[in-house]
């Protein structure tokens, strides 16, 4: 069948004209098969379905992946026959749509690209041929009624390439064409493309009589070319064979191949059957690798998520290469970089425990061309560094808020390389692990500074003073890296007595932390100077009403001295702290003692009423902070009256074991951390009675 100048004219009354204009896109094909569907039915000519559907998708979806503009869609039926006519608004010459069986000498690629369509055009159609318009170029098929011979309206003739006409009665039905197109994977399925694949290669060896196929295929996950599919006996080497590469991106790669001659149709169908697969195939890699970075994208957030619940240094360290390997190497090491940029392993693990000590020892070679080298490098260049032999893989700069941190090294797995998507999720392990490490570092220092302050805060013992006992517990928040603002103190007085302080400044930080300071030494300098308590209160809340910045203080002194005999006289202040706890050794239930006062910082004016209390051998006086008491358990507090009844067996015993067994049940009242600063002290008459 030749290719003409335009198609037949037709008409008369019993003409179906149908015209549409479709979009470029993938949807196209199927709504021309529809207005050709629906003027078939019209006409009453159903059996020209097959043939006109078939081709009515071959001219669309070249005209849709060549021309890339919207579509006129012309169906003609009359009771002779039908014409359908694609056209585009693209301009230039049909080059794509020359006739297959003139391209029998070219590239199988060019054959995918210009002849497959017309090729089944040329076959099928009683008359097809180009149209050229002012706003673009088209192609139309003319398919006529079979008569009663079985033939069409025109005798159909070999196509060019094919003068005997071999190709022309071997070529395969419209109804074999259709089931091939329509060829599906098993949605259902777990895997649908082996089932997919041997499908579509038993229906193409069928069609062009081959006695054997098969489709290979790599995914680039290291496994190496395998057989997605299988037909007949395993095709032969030699020249007769169609090999067909399947068109899919990188890492996948593949061919499709068949033991039969490279015949006019053979040739096309087998390009187009690799079309199909092709395009599966890029559904495949699209939807693992669509699923892969999911995979990375959740470990990543968990990595995460492990890193930040950590605040130690050095458990974080040893936390990253436990992420790392085996997932994303054979094994891990963490280097540090310390204050004259030497490095120092931090962690290391192997995937093979038994492989440690050698993995130790390689990495503390020394040399121009050693593992420690390239890390020296990674680490000064702050780039990604590949290392050598015999521990193969490449180091990566652990680097946070500018600041060179060290290298983390990675091995290459056991089969094969990293991929681009590997390498990109371990710089990303990197960048986090940094950052983990400096957080823990950041926290480690504000915790030593912590800790430091407060115990500048504190008495760093307590004096040993005859017939006096003193004991002190400290509990600090959960919180340890903020300074509380309870203290405690004992000093000595001018006279030979001792003055015993325990106070809460408001609030927690830095700033609580200065007014602590600042009370805990303007006591003992007015202690120092001989001030009594009813003197030393006033001045020391004048003080903190002009530097407190706003914070306040309750504060419980005591003067402690020799009374007559073994007694102790106790001269008591509150100034709005809680009042202590009095246990006479004598048993009996324990008492509160002292009256309130007045709260140092908020007013100018305050009143803090004096207590006198005789301590007899073996009575304790127990002072505590609010910490104590406020101490939850859900909803519930430790209260008062919990602490009265923990101290009432404790009469008689020494201070140090009062105020440990008060620490100790205050704490185990609830599981959670201490929301507020823990402080007890205990005075004791330990004169013998």
């Amino acid at each position: 069948m030749a290719a003409e100048a335009g198609p037949a004219a037709t008409g008369g009354p019993d003409e179906y004209v149908r015209r549409v204009r479709l979009p470029a896109d993938r949807r196209t094909p199927a709504a021309a098969r529809a207005v050709v569907r629906s003027v078939l039915a019209e006409a009453n000519l159903d059996e020209l379905l097959n043939e006109a559907l078939l081709l009515t998708t071959e001219l669309s979806t070249n005209a849709v992946e060549h021309a890339r503009t919207e579509l006129d869609v012309e169906v003609s039926a009359d009771p002779a026959g039908l014409t359908v006519t694609v056209s585009d608004f693209a301009s230039g010459p049909v080059d794509e749509l020359t006739v297959g069986v003139c391209n029998a000498a070219t590239e199988i690629t060019e054959v995918a690209e210009r002849g497959r369509g017309l090729l089944l055009v040329d076959h099928f159609a009683s008359r097809w041929g180009t149209t050229y318009l002012p706003t673009g170029k088209g192609v139309w098929f003319r398919l006529d009624r079979r008569s009663p011979d079985g033939r069409r309206g025109d005798a159909v003739t070999a196509p060019a390439g094919d003068p005997d006409g071999t190709a022309a009665t071997t070529a395969p039905s419209a109804g074999a064409m259709s089931t091939l197109m329509q060829t599906l994977p098993d949605p259902y399925a777990e895997d649908p493309l082996p089932d997919f694949a041997t499908n579509l290669l038993t229906r193409v060896a069928e069609m062009v009589g081959a006695a054997g196929g098969v489709v290979r295929l790599d995914r680039g996950d290291g496994q190496g070319t395998q057989v997605l599919a299988r037909y007949g006996r395993q095709p032969r080497s030699g020249n007769d064979l169609i090999r067909v590469p399947l068109v899919v991106h990188r890492p996948y790669a593949g061919e499709l191949e068949l033991d039969a001659a490279p015949t006019a149709y053979a040739r096309p169908l087998a390009v187009l059957t690799a079309e199909r697969l092709s395009l599966h195939l890029e559904n495949d890699r699209l939807r693992r690798a669509d699923v892969r970075r999911q995979a990375w994208l959740t470990f990543l957030a968990e990595a995460s998520e492990l890193l930040a619940q950590s605040l130690d240094v050095e458990l974080t360290m040893a936390l990253v290469p436990q992420l790392v390997v085996p997932r994303l190497g054979q094994w891990c090491a963490v280097h540090t970089t310390d204050e004259w940029g030497r490095l120092r392993l931090a962690a290391a693990t192997h995937a093979d425990e038994a492989m440690l000590p050698q993995l130790h020892a390689t990495l503390r070679e020394a040399g121009p061309d050693s593992i420690q080298a390239r890390l020296r490098e990674a680490s000064r260049n702050g780039t990604q560094t590949p290392l050598g032999a015999p521990m193969e893989g490449f180091a990566v700069p652990l680097i946070a808020r500018g600041q060179r941190l060290g290298t983390l090294a990675v091995g290459r797995h056991q089969r094969h390389r990293h991929d681009p998507d590997e390498i990109a999720v371990l710089e990303d392990v990197a960048r986090r692990a940094a950052l983990a490490i400096e957080n823990a570092r950041i926290h480690a220092e504000r915790r030593r500074i912590a800790q430091t302050l407060q115990q500048s805060l504190l008495p760093p013992v307590l004096p040993v003073v005859e017939g006096i006992g003193f004991a002190a517990e400290y509990v600090p928040t959960g919180g340890d890296a903020d300074v509380g603002g309870d203290f405690y103190d004992v000093v000595a007085l001018p006279d030979g007595r001792w003055l015993v302080v325990i106070g809460d400044v408001s609030g927690k930080g830095v700033q609580a932390a200065a007014v602590t300071g600042l009370v805990r030494d303007v006591i003992r300098v007015l202690a120092g100077d001989g001030k009594p308590l009813p003197e030393l209160l006033p001045r020391l809340n004048e003080t903190l009403v002009e530097r407190g910045a706003g914070r306040y203080c309750t504060l419980a002194l005591a003067v402690v001295g020799q009374g007559e005999g073994d007694r102790l006289d106790v001269g008591l202040h509150l100034a709005g702290h809680d009042r202590p706890l009095l246990l006479r050794s004598g048993g009996g239930p324990a008492g509160f003692v002292g009256g309130g006062g007045t709260a140092l910082g908020l007013l100018d004016k305050i009143s803090s009423p004096p207590s006198e209390i005789t301590l007899g051998p073996g009575d304790c006086l127990v002072f505590y902070t609010d910490g104590v008491t406020e101490r939850r358990r859900g909803r519930e507090l430790f209260g008062t009256s919990r602490l009265r009844d923990a101290a009432t067996p404790l009469a008689g015993y020494p201070a140090d074991v009062v105020a440990a067994r008060l620490r100790a049940t205050a704490i185990n009242f609830s599981v959670e951390e201490p929301r507020d600063d823990i402080a007890i002290l205990v005075l004791r008459n330990d004169t013998a009675g």
